[in-house]
């Protein structure tokens, strides 16, 4: 399994160019290589509507924006993450979850694995590592921008992967705690490939 997380230029540069293509949810095909991009504002949960970016926290201020991209190849699974209007100069982890947001954090089910754990929660480096899993963790700048992007050469199960969720602070790796980033601060419902 390969894995990568940079934040460069080039990554800054390609996600501020797919903000400014769609405003909304959308899927393409195009050049053999599907795209999934989902974007919005996060937005307190509503009981009356459901939201596909909510904020459970002030550490993710209502009207903060995010934006997830996914690229597929031939043998590889991209996730770029891009975010703005964060509490500034602060780590936060982000991970690649089960289920679509809802109201409450845990709505969001676990962490997307490649090889799933047969025990949940999953806290053993085995499985809860970042070949096996999507992890996005970011730190801000002084305005409260970051990116972040993830490559695997393993793609998604059919319907398994819903949602990029934010955590409280950058992702564990020690036995017992590996795959943990702390509370769920806000999530995004991607309609992954």
């Amino acid at each position: 399994m390969t894995f990568r997380s940079k934040t460069s230029v080039s990554a800054v540069l390609a996600v501020t160019a797919l903000l400014a293509m769609r405003p909304m949810v959308a899927s393409a095909q195009g050049g053999g290589s599907p795209t999934v991009w989902a974007e919005g504002r996060f937005l307190a949960p509503s009981p009356y509507f459901p939201q596909d970016a909510v904020t459970y926290d002030r550490k993710v201020p209502v009207g903060a924006h995010v934006t997830v991209v996914e690229r597929t190849g031939a043998r590889t699974t991209g996730v770029g993450l891009a975010v703005s209007g964060l509490v500034p100069n602060r780590m936060y982890g982000a991970h690649v979850h089960t289920k679509p947001c809802g109201r409450a954090p845990e709505d969001a089910g676990p962490h997307y694995q490649h090889i799933k754990d047969p025990h949940q929660p999953s806290t053993d480096p085995a499985y809860a590592n970042a070949a096996n899993e999507v992890w996005l963790d970011f730190t801000t700048d002084v305005l409260g921008r970051a990116v972040a992007e993830s490559t695997h050469d393993w793609g998604f199960r059919r319907g398994e992967a819903r949602s990029v969720v934010i955590h409280d602070h950058g992702t564990m790796t020690d036995p017992g705690e590996a795959g943990t980033a702390g509370a769920r601060l806000a999530c995004l419902t991607v309609p992954f490939v």
